[in-house]
């Protein structure tokens, strides 16, 4: 299958001598298609910082969860999900560069048998990661300026939000899903929180598995953060489950000098979690961060 669909797509793929450019990517760098007009997208985070750059998919996949990036899906063909692309539609597309990542990263190898493509991936250093994919979008179209003042307006929020921060205490980083709840700490899945920010840990040493520690109320309440930063995976993915807020809200964890202090930091989770590393995800989290504080 993946034979002919390649076959379809050299059909009516772009010269074989287009002009093309060096990148880094999750994989190494990579030879990519300068200013390619047509664009298959399929990671959030990716697309998050695309359309930042004012760049539009030819075709992404059929829920992004991004409230802010439906737009930027408005128009696109529908080429599968995040998981499962619909290969056949890609081809029939004929995309001049294929942009995979995170949760389709597995798949990138089968979707270069279509056409060029770049595994952009964030993963172990969301900010480092985030800015490098930034700037590498900014080569492939030409548009570097507009990368470079996007990565110094997110320098300049991030030195703020540190000051912010600053001599606030403690954090703890939980997740709930439904009725359960994990931690993440300085080594996990969002340590950017702690590393970035110079954020010191209210609990060390925290699993540093992929879906976090499994952690109980009384965890929270023996950890006693003075910062409590919850990310709901139900609300992000628009599960039906009961909300962070509510699972939270015991006895248990109303001990927490968090609670007491009105430092349960709520984040919205579809652009932490589903696109995390992406430029306007990024500046997002750091300005609910803010707003928690100046409230």
């Amino acid at each position: 299958m993946l034979k002919k669909l390649a076959l379809m797509a050299a059909l009516v793929a772009s010269p074989a001598l287009a002009e093309t450019i060096t990148v880094d990517t999750y994989t190494g760098p990579v030879e990519a298609p300068v200013a390619p007009a047509r664009i298959a997208v399929f990671d959030v985070a990716a697309l998050d910082t695309l359309d930042a750059l004012g760049i539009a998919p030819a075709g992404t996949v059929e829920n992004v969860y991004v409230p802010y990036l439906a737009e930027a899906r408005a128009g696109a063909e529908v080429l599968g999900n995040l998981f499962e692309p619909d290969f056949e539609a890609v081809a029939a597309l004929a995309p001049d560069l294929i942009v995979a990542g995170g949760r389709s990263s597995k798949v990138a190898p089968d979707l270069a048998k279509i056409a060029p493509t770049v595994d952009m991936t964030i993963w172990e250093d969301t900010v480092g990661q985030g800015l490098a994919r930034l700037e590498a979008f900014g080569k492939i179209f030409g548009k570097e300026a507009e990368a470079a003042a996007l990565a110094d307006g997110f320098a300049a929020k991030l030195d703020a939000t540190k000051a912010t921060l600053a001599g606030q205490g403690k954090a703890l980083i939980v997740m709930t899903n439904g009725p359960k709840v994990s931690a993440y700490g300085a080594g996990g899945r969002f340590a950017w929180l702690h590393t970035a920010l110079d954020l010191p840990e209210a609990v060390e040493g925290v699993d540093q598995a992929t879906h976090g520690e499994a952690i109980s109320f009384e965890f929270i309440r023996d950890a006693n953060p003075d910062i409590l930063i919850v990310v709901d995976r139900q609300a992000a993915i628009g599960g039906e489950w009961e909300p962070a807020a509510a699972t939270l809200d015991n006895a248990l964890v109303h001990e927490t000098a968090a609670w007491k202090n009105g430092r349960v930091i709520y984040l919205d989770s579809a652009p932490f979690y589903i696109a995390g590393g992406g430029i306007q995800s990024m500046n997002h989290t750091l300005d609910q961060i803010t707003a928690a504080f100046a409230n």
